[in-house]
């Protein structure tokens, strides 16, 4: 099984210790480019199925929380990526 396929299965268990470098990771894997906003913010977008997440750099820590990565996972789904 390849690394992306195994981090695919890891965020749809949606897992409440979801590191901010994993989602990175997985998103840059799938193809998302990483755009720096202002402050805390940061988008991800997928020019070829035009898909667009918009996330706030979790902290005081790195951790995600688990509602950012029900989001996540919702915008994969609708972005056509199984998980």
């Amino acid at each position: 099984m390849a690394g992306r396929d195994k981090k695919k299965i890891r965020i749809a268990k949606i897992p409440s210790d979801y590191a901010w470098s994993e989602l990175i990771s997985l998103l840059g894997q799938l193809g998302y480019e990483k755009i720096e906003g202002n402050g805390s913010r940061v988008k991800f977008f997928h020019s070829a199925n035009d898909s667009l997440i918009n996330l706030h750099k979790p902290h005081p820590g790195s951790i995600v929380k688990q509602y950012m990565v029900k989001q996540v996972v919702a915008k994969l789904k609708e972005a056509g990526f199984t998980l």
